[in-house]
Formats: C-alpha cells, sequence, structure tokens
C-alpha cells in the first residue's frame, strides 16, 4: 500500500489514478490540501484518505469506488453526477456540502458533521446513516430505498419526493420535518417520532392505516 504525504496530488491527477501525480488503487493520502480542487472525472479505487481538505471542491463525473474518508473536509463542496460507491465516511465534516444526482449506493456514514447537507436528486439507497444527525438536511427526489436511518434525527429537515420504501426508520425523530411526496410506507408511526411533521394527505393515510385505522373514503 502506498502512502501520500502532506500537500498529496500535485495538479494533474491523472484518470483511474495513473499517470503522474496520480492515486493507486489501495493508497493511502493523508493531510492533503485539496481546497476548491476540480476533481471532475477522477477515479479513485479503495484509497483511504486521512484529514484531508476538500473544502469547496467540485466535480461532475467523479467516481470513488470502496474509499474511505477519516476526518475529511467536505465544507461547501459540490458534487454533480458523481459516485461514492460502498464508501465509508468517518468523523468527516460535511458542513453545507451539495450533491447532485449522485450515487452513494452502499456507503456508511459515521459520527459525521452533516449541518445543512443538501441532497438533489441521485441513488443513496441501502446507505447507512444510523444515529446521525440530519436535523435542517435538505435532501429532494432521492432513492433511499432500504437506508438505515435507525435513530437518526431529521428535526426541520427537509425530505421531499424522497423514495424511502424498505428503509430502517426505527426510533427516527421526523419532528417538523417537511416530508412531503415520500415514501413513507416504512415509517412505523409507533416508534418513530412524527410530532408537527408536514404531510400530504395520501401519507396521512398511510401512517393512520401502519396505526390500525380504518380510513373510510
Amino acid at each position: 500500500m502506498s502512502e501520500k504525504e502532506p500537500g498529496g496530488v500535485p495538479g494533474g491527477i491523472g484518470p483511474g489514478g495513473t499517470g503522474p501525480g496520480g492515486i493507486e488503487p489501495g493508497s493511502v493520502v493523508r493531510g492533503a490540501d485539496w481546497y476548491a480542487r476540480d476533481l471532475s472525472g477522477q477515479v479513485f479505487e479503495q484509497v483511504e484518505l486521512v484529514d484531508v481538505d476538500l473544502t469547496e471542491a467540485h466535480a461532475t463525473g467523479a467516481t470513488f469506488d470502496g474509499c474511505t474518508f477519516r476526518g475529511v473536509r467536505f465544507n461547501a463542496s459540490v458534487w454533480t453526477e458523481s459516485a461514492f460507491t460502498g464508501c465509508t465516511f468517518s468523523r468527516a465534516n460535511l458542513f453545507d456540502a451539495r450533491f447532485d444526482r449522485c450515487k452513494l449506493v452502499g456507503s456508511a456514514f459515521d459520527d459525521c458533521r452533516l449541518d445543512l447537507l443538501r441532497v438533489e436528486g441521485g441513488n443513496w439507497s441501502f446507505v447507512t446513516l444510523r444515529r446521525a444527525d440530519l436535523s435542517g438536511v435538505r435532501i429532494e427526489g432521492a432513492r433511499m430505498r432500504e437506508a438505515d436511518l435507525e435513530g437518526a434525527r431529521l428535526p426541520g429537515a427537509t425530505v421531499v419526493g424522497v423514495d424511502l420504501s424498505g428503509a430502517v426508520l426505527d426510533g427516527a425523530d421526523l419532528r417538523r420535518a417537511t416530508l412531503r411526496g415520500s415514501d413513507l410506507s416504512a415509517v412505523d408511526p409507533r416508534t418513530a417520532m412524527l410530532e408537527g411533521a408536514v404531510v400530504d394527505p395520501a401519507q396521512a393515510v398511510t401512517l393512520a392505516e401502519a396505526l390500525g385505522v380504518v380510513v373510510a373514503g
């Protein structure tokens, strides 16, 4: 396993991690300053990034496959049509980060800061956000099938038009969250906290039926 020291990758990362300054699969990158770096089209495989600064970085079509982000700063970064598949985010800071039409299937977040996170579209199925603090985040039109949101805190969050079918939401705090148009078939109103949540009429029926209420037309 190769390791990059602070300073990280010089300009011109080669596609797929090849070429001068490239990040080879299985490498470890520590303390690199990639502030405002454009990573469009770059491919990282099984790379471990430790304490890397990706503040205000941006990319279209970047790919991170099986990567680990430890203590990485994603503050105010913007990712468009990029993939973070099977990745692990540990103690990462995603304050005000934005993901537009991105794929994060099978990724896991542990002890991460997610304030003001914005997600527009994309596929976040099978993502693990157990006990994550998602208060105030904005997620619209994304697929989050079978995501693990057990004990997640989403008070005041906007979760609109999101496919949450099969998701684990036991003990989730959805108080004051805006949930219009999202699939709430996996929400058990006996275990989730829903006080003040904003739902549409069809969702109200779904939640009532989950309590055994017979809704007459």
